[in-house]
């Protein structure tokens, strides 16, 4: 019930806006016949012709692929076309699930040209949909949403986006000037903009092929995903490594061998395994639990009322997981204000609280119960008793979930959040891992996500089991589309349960 592919499919899909270049035919990029210096720093970069192709690689097994590519677009020189594809393609239990995501965007060409229009086509797990984006006179964006059965949607966006051609590829433009970038970009799956910055590094010797190479070396953070993403590039423009983190990879391949992939089966590979089985108090509500974890970088270690943390003199933590419902007393009737600002009353592209069907289902579910926590669990409970647990039927908006009724763990927490901002509870999905034993008998930890509930006081549930307070075998690390804990995977150790 558990998934890993999500958060990294999707960060990677935003993130591979960063992987521009090519692999054959060595040149600069063709310039109309004005003046180079009218042409953003993005085409003036040296790369390759014909497009780039990555494999995409996860603890050293592939599951995927990626293709870049930035050119002029024929007979309109003024402008320029950036073109990114990923393919992840992984068993994940004992299906087989499959994501194709395909990003086209359109700038002027010059200095700080503005985007003008995009295209992003999604296909497989997930669900399939296009969106197409075209810049409107007043420097906003309207962009319509197709799916095939559905009637086109013209869908809300945020405030005009402030991308510009070089955070197209701010890697290579950081090398070219050899200086720091910093700029926007307009994420592909929430279209929301946010900030991204490219640090230079100093330049590394490596050897390719046999060959001593000097590589240039640039470091991009997005504001949305916060994972380091790191590229080394020859001195004529050839990206030929990518890492995310320290658990990704993109290798420059040719394109036959970048789209050659062994299924890679993903539970049993990013699971944390266990020295032995947790106590049966750990189930227990109230419950707690204590694990001994390295490999936990200090910026997870945030006390909460759920986890506390302890670092030992060896650098091991002590990490107490509990688990307990809401104090009576702090329960308050429903709607709730957010404490932290609206964002989780927000209705967006995937959670879509706001769609008549969302709010339709909700007040179908809560009626007029008005304490939030029993109408919090009545959404609990509806969804883990009505949707069928189904790895082949995933989702990527509320309104697909709630029709098919069917999914895995990130179907029912997407659901379960958009049915309770619907009635104006404040509510979250949660990023983390779950403790399970599974057919081979081993005990271990399995990437999972879950639900926090603002009632009075902050709570978490678990749709997908079915439990109306998250035991403590449940261990967070983030929200759900927080890309930074995708490093945690095969990093992350077990050494100790108390």
């Amino acid at each position: 019930m558990t998934r890993t592919l999500r958060p990294m499919s999707l960060a990677l899909a935003a993130l591979a806006a960063l992987l521009v270049g090519a692999p054959s035919a060595w040149a600069k990029s063709p310039a109309p016949s004005s003046s180079k210096a009218a042409l953003s720093d993005a085409v003036r970069a040296p790369r390759p012709q014909g497009g780039e192709f990555f494999g995409l690689y996860l603890m050293d097994k592939k599951v995927g692929w990626l293709f870049t590519d930035l050119v002029l677009v024929p007979g309109e020189p003024q402008k320029v076309k950036s073109i990114n594809q990923m393919v992840f393609k992984a068993m994940v239990g004992t299906r087989l699930s499959e994501r194709n995501h395909r990003e086209e965007r359109v700038y002027e060409a010059k200095p700080e040209g503005r985007l003008l229009s995009f295209s992003v086509v999604q296909r497989g797990d997930g669900g399939d949909q296009t969106l197409e984006g075209t810049a409107t006179p007043d420097g906003g964006m309207r962009v319509v949403r197709k799916r095939l059965g559905h009637a086109d949607e013209v869908l809300p966006v945020t405030p005009p986006t402030k991308e510009r051609v070089e955070d197209a590829d701010q890697a290579r433009v950081a090398l070219l000037r050899k200086a720091n970038v910093n700029g926007f970009l307009l994420d592909g799956m929430d279209l929301e903009t946010y900030g991204i910055s490219t640090t230079l590094e100093p330049s590394e010797q490596r050897t390719l092929n046999g060959v001593k190479v000097k590589l240039g070396k640039a470091t991009s953070i997005s504001e949305k995903e916060k994972v380091p993403v790191t590229s080394y590039v020859t001195e004529r423009g050839e990206m030929v490594l990518v890492d995310f983190g320290q658990t990704m990879q993109a290798r420059k391949e040719t394109e036959a061998v970048a789209k050659r992939m062994d299924l890679v089966e993903v539970f049993g590979l990013t699971r944390v395994v266990l020295p032995k089985l947790l106590p049966e108090s750990a189930r227990a509500i109230p419950g707690s639990v204590s694990l001994v974890v390295k490999g936990l970088p200090e910026k997870f270690r945030v006390d909460s009322y759920r986890q506390k943390f302890s670092t030992k003199p060896d650098g091991s933590v002590d990490v107490t997981l509990k688990a307990a419902a809401p104090a009576k007393a702090s329960l308050k009737s429903r709607p709730l204000a957010d404490p932290d600002g609206g964002e989780n009353l927000k209705s967006t592209l995937m959670v879509e609280s706001s769609a008549p069907a969302i709010r339709e289902q909700s007040k179908k579910i809560i009626g007029d119960e008005k304490d939030a926590y029993q109408a919090a669990l009545k959404v609990n409970t509806w969804v883990a008793t009505h949707l069928e647990k189904d790895y082949g039927a995933s989702a990527d908006r509320a309104t697909d979930v709630l029709r098919q009724k069917r999914g895995d763990c990130t179907e029912h927490s997407l659901l379960s959040v958009a049915l309770l901002r619907a009635a104006g509870i404040p509510a979250r999905r949660i990023d983390g891992v779950i403790y399970m034993v599974n057919q081979d008998g081993v005990p271990a930890l399995y990437w999972h996500e879950w639900v926090e509930v603002f009632v009075g006081e902050w709570t978490q549930m678990d749709p997908t089991f079915n439990q109306p307070v998250a035991d403590a075998t449940h261990f967070a690390f983030g929200t759900e589309g927080n890309a930074e804990i995708t490093p945690l995977i095969g990093t992350l150790k077990v050494i100790e349960v108390k």
